[in-house]
């Protein structure tokens, strides 16, 4: 009677990314907090872009006014920054669409392409800066320490502001994050624009003005690092890095009338959505005697309760449905 049978259960604690019509009071109020919190994100996104965006009209001016590669370096990563926030507030929204269709999980990882995206734009912008400041290195250029500083503080103002605004959004989100290190890192360096401004009003130094800006691409390498190391965990489909597989496995195998757990993977959909699925083979007796569900509820809680994974697929079988199943591992 057991033959091929194979018990497909899947938990869906966060149905109202599958659409689910049998939601609980608790889902729909859940649901209800993630579309107010993706509401106030995109909120504090638009208000930081456009500072950025506004902002970055004045540099560049000042920044060919003054003869400032500094300023101009700035008003580069000001121009990934606004382009960051521009691609976050797009992600955002797609990622707030329901699941339909062919996309089962809706558009939930355009935050970690947008992510990725800002990762790269980083590194590109990062490249060129560093070629005109070793430029600027060997051939270095009059420059208006006057101007530079009082549009560097007026720079740093921007960004802190900038700052505080995506501070208040949901910076666990990935998308978020980047956008809100790139404006850390336009923060750091429009500082180290008003240090070099201050030496060559000072001492005429006019070097001064390619450090800071090298010093601003190390910044940048330094953030666009940990956005790619970041989006490209979760685009390769790693494990979370606070998933264990091998520890998940002594777990399931620690509930009654478990057998052997295998073919288990783990994933990250986007950012907060870590997934799992495995097949876990108990004992034949109890596709008799009734206790499948109980023993699901124990698998689903010990996934929750010691791995935070909320989103589970597990195919409960017996014994024997091993030796006639294709690719086990």
């Amino acid at each position: 009677m057991v033959g091929h049978l194979a018990l497909r259960m899947i938990m869906k604690r966060q149905r109202a990314i599958h659409g689910d019509s049998h939601q609980t009071e608790v889902e729909k109020h859940a649901g209800h907090d993630h579309n107010v919190s993706a509401a106030i994100d995109q909120r504090q996104l638009k208000i930081a872009l456009s500072l950025i965006l506004t902002y970055m009209a004045v540099e560049v001016v000042m920044a060919f006014f003054a003869h400032s590669l500094a300023l101009l370096a700035d008003a580069g990563h000001m121009l990934t920054d606004g382009g960051a926030l521009g691609a976050s507030l797009w992600a955002a929204r797609l990622a707030a669409r329901p699941a339909s269709g062919k996309w089962t999980y809706g558009f939930k990882r355009a935050e970690i392409l947008s992510a990725a995206t800002n990762g790269v734009t980083l590194l590109v912008v990062a490249a060129t800066i560093a070629v005109e400041s070793v430029s600027h290195l060997i051939h270095p250029a009059s420059v208006k320490g006057g101007v530079v500083v009082a549009v560097a503080l007026v720079g740093v103002v921007v960004n802190v502001v900038a700052a505080w605004v995506l501070a208040r959004a949901n910076r666990s989100s990935l998308n978020v994050e980047g956008s809100f290190r790139h404006i850390l890192t336009d923060l750091y360096a429009f500082v180290a624009t008003v240090i070099a401004g201050v030496v060559i009003l000072t001492t005429g130094f006019k070097r001064a003005d390619a450090i800071a800006s090298l010093v601003v691409v190390a910044l940048m390498l330094k953030a666009a690092w940990g956005l790619l190391k970041a989006s490209g965990r979760i685009l390769l489909e790693a494990a979370p890095e606070n998933v264990d597989l091998d520890d998940v496995r002594l777990h399931l195998l620690g509930v009654a009338h478990v057998r052997d757990v295998h073919d288990l993977h783990a994933w990250t959909v986007t950012s907060n959505l870590p997934a799992l699925s495995s097949h876990v083979v108990i004992d034949d007796s109890c596709f008799t005697d009734g206790c499948v569900p109980r023993i699901l509820d124990e698998l689903q809680a010990c996934l929750v309760g010691h791995f935070d994974v909320e989103h589970s697929t597990l195919q409960v079988e017996p014994a024997r449905h091993l030796d006639h199943e294709a690719g086990a591992h």
